[in-house]
């Protein structure tokens, strides 16, 4: 309570007090009062008193009501960091989540279920690293958590899943597969990232890391944020308009020099010209970039756009493979569109359509380059690809 007294029946005041109904009267030796006063619940009196230097006595009457005090917040700190808020989804996907107490209980266990289902899936302890399976659509996915006396916390996640991009191919589909196993690749210095002399690359073949028992490493030396680009000639088809780049990449430990991880084709069409497909996840932009050409064929200027799609290799896993699956076509001038893109079985969508023709003066193609660009102003890296495939069409 807070009172300031004004003069009693014209009185200055020489003390001030209060009681609460028929209560006992506390009182205050000042102009003025600042106290807690204790009541039970319900409607009460307030009596606000002073008295004057003279005698004079006065009483202000305040209605009051006393609730319960309200319950102190409880605490919940479930997070979910894969997958996102209405993400497009691969089944099966991954789900990560964790915390540490459910309505200010410490969390005793996890767990998640699809829409309805009454099939939990049950985790002991306060995090969830999982594959979760689901029939393609609209989803929603319920990520729960249990504290040690029996509260119940569900943080919720609208998705949408989606078909493997492989699933739906059409049927005259050519497949290149396992084209790290080839012995015709080589590395080169990609000029155009200020690498200059300094930087080198060497890759080889490799039983581990591996997927399929052989993976290919690349390992990358640079300077002045320089790239190193592999590539390969895997054959030549100068009719095929669709494309989908499919590959598996291991980051080790210590992989912290990669600024941007490349993967790109080219094929040389029927009329000379070759279109580039370039893609890239840049961590300066933290979007996945595509290439276009700005000028003309005979004059080109190849330019990296960024999409709206976002990517940071920086933030990538190491020691873990991930899945990057990149969808194109081209029309018969070399207008190429980037349709989707696929990290770890999440989609990301572009459709954007840009002029991609350079005439270069190659013989009919099909090449397919991984690139590195370093971070920083000198250091290396080492890649690891397995099971890349190229499916056209």
């Amino acid at each position: 309570m807070n009172a300031i007294a004004t003069p009693c029946s014209g009185q200055p005041v020489a003390a001030t007090g209060y009681s609460l109904d028929n209560g006992a009267t506390t009182f205050v030796y000042a102009a003025s009062i600042n106290a807690q006063v204790p009541a039970s619940i319900g409607t009460h009196t307030l009596h606000v008193k002073s008295w004057g230097n003279a005698g004079a006595g006065c009483d202000t009457d305040v209605s009051i009501t006393v609730s319960a005090a309200a319950p102190a917040a409880l605490y919940t700190d479930v997070a979910v960091s894969q997958p996102a808020q209405n993400a497009k989804l691969v089944s099966p996907f991954t789900l990560i989540a964790g915390g540490t107490q459910c309505e200010s209980q410490p969390i005793a266990a996890m767990g998640f279920s699809i829409d309805n289902s009454t099939n939990t899936t049950f985790v002991y302890g306060g995090a969830v690293n999982a594959p979760v399976t689901s029939a393609t659509g609209a989803h929603t996915l319920h990520v729960k958590s249990w504290g040690n006396q029996g509260a119940g916390c569900d943080t919720d996640i609208a998705i949408n899943v989606v078909p493997s991009p492989v699933s739906t191919l059409p049927s005259n589909t050519i497949a290149v597969q396992s084209i790290q196993t080839l012995t015709n690749w080589q590395g080169a210095i990609d000029t155009a990232t200020g690498a200059g002399t300094s930087t080198t690359g060497a890759t080889a073949l490799a039983p581990a890391p591996s997927l399929s028992g052989t993976s290919r490493e690349f390992v990358t030396n640079f300077n002045s944020v320089g790239g190193e680009r592999y590539n390969v000639s895997f054959g030549a088809d100068t009719s095929a308009t669709g494309f989908l780049y499919d590959a598996w990449v291991y980051l080790p430990s210590g992989s912290a020099d990669i600024a941007n991880l490349e993967f790109d084709l080219n094929q040389v069409m029927a009329n000379g010209q070759t279109v580039i497909f370039g893609f890239q996840c840049d961590y300066w932009t933290k979007h996945w970039d595509y290439t276009a050409n700005a000028g003309t064929p005979q004059a080109p200027s190849d330019v990296w756009l960024p999409s709206t799609a976002t990517c940071n290799v920086q933030s990538w896993t190491t020691n873990a493979w991930h899945h990057v699956q990149i969808s194109y076509s081209r029309d018969n001038a070399g207008n190429v569109t980037y349709q989707s893109v696929w990290l770890d079985d999440v989609e990301q969508d572009l459709n954007v359509t840009v002029p991609s023709a350079f005439a270069l003066g190659w013989g009919p193609t099909l090449v397919a380059n991984v690139q590195m660009d370093g971070l920083g102003a000198s250091g290396s890296s080492t890649v690891y690809m397995d099971n890349l495939t190229v499916y056209r069409w």
